[in-house]
């Protein structure tokens, strides 16, 4: 049943064009949405929807308490295998992300599962853990590559998430492949050889293919340079990628202004970035994409979200869900986190998951928003208001998530129009 009427007591619309200063969510009270084969095509108040619409079956039972449009995960590596609990507990007792990478572990760790992995181990793996995700309220997940390190992991991570692109019981997929996440083991002698080989080969052969809408790269003083990233980007551009870029998480080596440089879809990290980086990000347009379960894990001071703001960036929250720094499947949990230790606010928050999110992965026009015209990836929450959102629940308090206007978690009951 892709056609419908949902009730719901306050839906959290997202709508630009129903924000206001003191209502920046566009809040509906008492209001109704109207889906025609997936499509939202009326919201507003109840009796003026019912009225318009009364042909349409409604799904039955108590209007929902609170619906917000599908939560939007833009930075994940969701395509992971293997667990790295045990540097979890060494990190617990001290150590450090570089020293445990410097050892062998960290992101070569990670590369040794996927390169032992068969494409079926991956496609179950990362199957399940978009359902929980769904279960969690999110409908749209950014998913990378970058624990294969060579041309085939690379490839075997990207064609898992074709796969789940296609499906849809799942949250939709947005591929990214991390061009430059870390140097493989048989690589170090030739740091040069490698990125050049990343540049002129792999590269060019997941574009031939489709596997990715984006290109990403970690710049940052353990991992590579902008000297290093600079010409990979550039040939993602030229291939007609996108750029993301992970930038500034333990130092600011400049890569909010290489982002902004190629007009970047986001930068991601940015717990260290100055004014100026703020400033060439605002100017380029370039969404950063806070994440605070990573800043938690590792023990860091917040990125300085006054700096973002003053410099008017637009500002992502997601769960940067990964089997090292952010061991988490839960955006919620991202969110709370940046209420609490980053000190957003609840529209902020709210947004960022939202409209926002999806803005930086190109999607802003469809998901991310309750209004005509949008895809009807809503939730239905078991919640009296937004601000519960921002709450640390633990459990998952979505009564029915929709994608595309089909339950792909909870369930929903209707009755004739």
């Amino acid at each position: 049943m892709r056609s419908f009427v949902l009730f719901a007591r306050r839906i959290v619309t997202c709508d630009p064009a129903r924000a206001t200063e003191a209502d920046p969510l566009g809040v509906i009270e008492d209001g109704a949405i109207a889906v025609e084969g997936g499509v939202i095509v009326e919201v507003g108040p109840r009796e003026e929807v019912l009225a318009r619409r009364s042909a349409l079956p409604v799904v039955s039972g108590e209007p929902a308490p609170l619906v917000t449009p599908g939560l939007v995960d833009a930075h994940t590596h969701a395509p992971w295998v293997g667990s790295r609990d045990a540097e979890y507990a060494l990190r617990l007792a001290g150590a450090g992300y570089e020293a445990i990478a410097a050892a062998g572990g960290g992101i070569v760790s990670s590369m040794r599962a996927v390169r032992a992995a068969s494409p079926d181990e991956i496609d179950r793996t990362l199957s399940a853990r978009l359902r929980r995700m769904a279960s969690l309220g999110v409908t749209t997940v950014e998913a990378k590559s970058g624990y294969g390190l060579d041309e085939a992991g690379e490839t075997k991570q990207l064609e898992a998430l074709e796969r789940a692109a296609a499906r849809l019981d799942l949250p939709r997929v947005v591929p990214t492949f991390l061009a430059l996440h870390a140097i493989p083991p048989e690589a170090r002698a030739d740091r040069a050889a490698y990125i050049e080989a990343v540049r002129e080969r792999t590269l060019p052969a997941i574009a031939a293919r489709r596997l990715a809408r984006f290109v990403d790269a970690y710049v940052d003083r353990s991992a590579f340079s902008v000297d290093e990233a600079r010409p990979v980007l550039a040939r993602a551009k030229a291939l007609g990628l996108g750029v993301r870029v992970h930038a500034g998480q333990f130092a600011d080596v400049g890569g909010a202004e290489l982002a902004a440089e190629f007009g970047a879809a986001s930068a991601d990290h940015l717990e260290q970035v100055g004014p100026e980086g703020a400033r060439a990000l605002a100017a380029a347009g370039v969404r950063a994409v806070l994440l605070p379960i990573a800043s938690f894990t590792l023990r860091q001071d917040p990125p300085p979200i006054a700096v973002l703001r003053a410099a008017g960036v637009r500002l992502v929250v997601a769960s940067d869900a990964n089997p090292g720094t952010a061991p988490t499947e839960s955006l919620p949990l991202a969110l709370a986190l940046a209420a609490r230790m980053y000190g957003l606010t609840v529209p902020e928050v709210i947004l960022g998951a939202t409209r926002e999110a999806a803005t930086s992965l190109g999607l802003g026009d469809v998901v991310g928003v309750v209004r005509p015209d949008a895809r009807a990836d809503l939730v239905a929450w078991d919640l009296p208001h937004e601000n519960a959102l921002v709450q640390p629940w633990g459990v998952s308090r979505a009564l029915l998530v929709l994608r595309d206007g089909a339950p792909i978690a909870g369930e929903a009951r209707f009755s004739p129009g």
